[in-house]
């Protein structure tokens, strides 16, 4: 079978972001034109079709921003402001990235240790895999507000934690934050090491122990290198989520930067354009996050002696 070519791939992917656009613009459209309408007639204006158009993609605060407004805020809050700005998309991208790499680091070795107990530990198994299920049917957004208030709370007080971590309150406040993330990204990598870990074939396994291979061998020689796409795999879901966790974190902690807080700032203030270049950067800091892990495996495969596919 002859293999997609990049011309193959790029024109379907163009033609339905296209069609996308064109919804959005009538969209837009439908949705501001009565409040233009309302406008017009209040000052008793009489424009014409293309001029009461133009009209509804050019309002200051619509309802549905027009695609061309967002990618004009994304630009002047990109590339025109400071970095220092709070104004800055860069800016509030980075504050929720550090939080995001934190959750992520912090979800990575949760799923890892949990995923070695499971497979290596029939009781764990059988008790701890339910329970990891069951903590993904709690929507996040009702229990996000407690796990950043205690865990704030926990490192900020007077506790055996807090004098044994003895962070700052800008320290807690991305931990708390970043536990959300690792709420989110833990149970993908959990559920992706255990099938990476169980994937080797009773074939292999009667091998090794024909080589007299003690458990630690067979674990590093044959387990985990057999998880290691399912690892990654697993790793592209959880950033995503880790991304989410960061940004619903922001959200009742009041925090002043993040995309959570320009994301509820927006709508306090009503700043719809505000809201979705807030969406459209979250949107490409999740797809630069997913991408960079999809390199790293590609760079850890060719490292292993994988061929290109």
């Amino acid at each position: 079978m002859k293999p997609d070519t990049f011309k193959d791939k790029i024109i379907p992917v163009t033609t339905i972001l296209l069609a996308l656009v064109v919804i959005w613009y009538i969209a837009a459209i439908l949705m501001n034109a009565p409040f233009q309408r309302d406008m017009d007639g209040r000052a008793g204006a009489t424009p014409t079709t293309l001029e009461f158009i133009g009209k509804t993609l050019a309002q200051p605060k619509p309802i549905l921003p027009a695609p061309h407004q967002v990618a004009q805020n994304v630009y002047e809050n990109t590339f025109l402001r400071s970095l220092s700005s709070n104004r800055s998309l860069v800016y509030h991208s980075w504050v929720t990235l550090s939080s995001t790499l934190l959750g992520f680091g912090f979800g990575m070795l949760l799923g890892i240790l949990l995923a070695v107990l499971i497979v290596h530990n029939r009781a764990m198994d059988r008790s701890l895999m339910p329970w990891l299920v069951a903590s993904q049917t709690i929507p996040i957004l009702a229990i996000a507000p407690m796990i950043v208030i205690i865990s704030y709370n926990v490192l900020t007080g007077d506790n055996a934690i807090a004098h044994l971590l003895n962070l700052d309150s800008d320290a807690s406040r991305l931990v708390s934050k970043a536990l959300i993330s690792t709420y989110l990204s833990f149970f993908p990598v959990a559920v992706g090491m255990v099938k990476g870990l169980r994937s080797p074939e009773i074939m292999h396994l009667d091998l090794m122990r024909t080589y007299y291979a003690s458990p630690m061998q067979t674990f590093w020689k044959l387990r985990v290198p057999a998880s290691i796409p399912f690892l990654f795999t697993s790793m592209k879901v959880a950033i995503a989520a880790s991304l989410v966790g960061a940004i619903v974190g922001e959200l009742p902690t009041g925090a002043v930067a993040g995309i959570g807080s320009k994301l509820l700032a927006g709508s306090y203030y009503s700043q719809t354009i505000d809201i979705w270049a807030a969406l459209v950067a979250g949107s490409l800091l999740a797809g630069i996050l997913v991408a960079i892990v999809g390199v790293a495996a590609k760079i850890v495969d060719r490292a292993m002696g994988g061929r290109p596919a």
